[in-house]
């Protein structure tokens, strides 16, 4: 059963998305179901924790009928979801601008496995393959077959970049890749810390990341010296731990079931989408933890 907290969210988050975009023109018939409705839609079911869209859609139908006059059948439901990757992409980017973590000079950058699949024959077969392989996950010291996500966000988690690769990359480059995306990023803050975990150590990277103006902030070797201001980062590197866990124990991220690049991606943002809802909506109500999603996933 839906919460008041999480019905007030969603109200906001249909209203801004709907003030910033709003319907594009369409050549024929409009859809039932407007981009505004369909990004407010796939944030509640993130938050719901609903996996399976056949599932989500009958406790819509049954719940959230008030708020959607139209819900398309799982099919329908499936294709929007899957083309409004790019959509989704700029809601998440909408919302971390409209907030004041945006401008933190602090970064933290780290990856986590998505799995896709156990099986050979799934690697084998699978649509993924070629784009997903197997890598290796040090924290939980276990072999995956799938893709690595890759996030950039503020100590408060809100994502300032993304991205899905192979887990075979290097993810000094992934990172380094990212970051050459979107140059303008990192400009126009000066002083720009980004603090990440022993991975990232190469000297080549440090000078990449110093001409773009920004600082390496990561823990010492055994064969280096103590870097400086490696005393602070027992504290922040937890906070990263923290944005995996909620991605994963409370968003579902390696419950995905997505079986196509678009599938995978498509669902991938559709959770970083709803922790950034969830995060924009508790800094614009003044609530103590921006990152609490307790109020919406029940």
């Amino acid at each position: 059963m839906e919460t008041e907290e999480l019905n007030t969210l969603l109200t906001a988050l249909y209203v801004k998305v709907d003030d910033e975009i709003g319907m594009k023109r369409w050549l024929g018939r409009p859809p039932l179901l407007s981009d505004s409705e369909l990004v407010t839609l796939a944030v509640a079911q993130a938050l719901l924790g609903f996996t399976s869209e056949a599932r989500w859609l009958r406790f819509a139908r049954g719940h959230l009928a008030g708020m959607f006059p139209y819900l398309p059948q799982r099919p329908g439901y499936n294709k929007r979801l899957r083309a409004a990757l790019p959509l989704v992409k700029r809601v998440i980017r909408l919302l971390a601008r409209d907030t004041d973590f945006w401008l933190d000079n602090v970064w933290i950058a780290d990856s986590t496995p998505v799995e896709c699949g156990r099986s050979r024959p799934t690697a084998q077969r699978s649509d993924l393959a070629g784009w997903a392989s197997y890598g290796y996950c040090r924290s939980h010291s276990r072999w995956f077959w799938g893709l690595r996500l890759y996030l950039i966000c503020t100590p408060a988690g809100m994502p300032i970049s993304w991205a899905l690769a192979n887990p075979k990359l290097d993810e000094r480059e992934v990172v380094a890749a990212m970051l050459d995306v979107e140059p303008e990023l990192a400009t126009g803050r000066p002083g720009l810390l980004l603090i990440a975990d022993k991975g990232f150590r190469a000297r080549w990277f440090e000078d990449d990341l110093a001409q773009r103006g920004i600082q390496l902030l990561r823990p010492s070797m055994r064969d280096e010296p103590a870097r400086p201001g490696e005393r602070l980062l027992k504290p922040v590197r937890q906070l990263i731990e923290s944005v995996n866990d909620t991605l994963k124990g409370q968003l579902d991220l390696e419950q995905h079931g997505g079986r196509t690049f678009e599938g995978v991606a498509t669902r991938i943002a559709q959770r970083i989408l709803a922790m950034t809802a969830a995060i924009w909506h508790n800094h614009r109500t003044g609530q103590p933890t921006t990152r609490s999603l307790i109020a919406y996933d029940h």
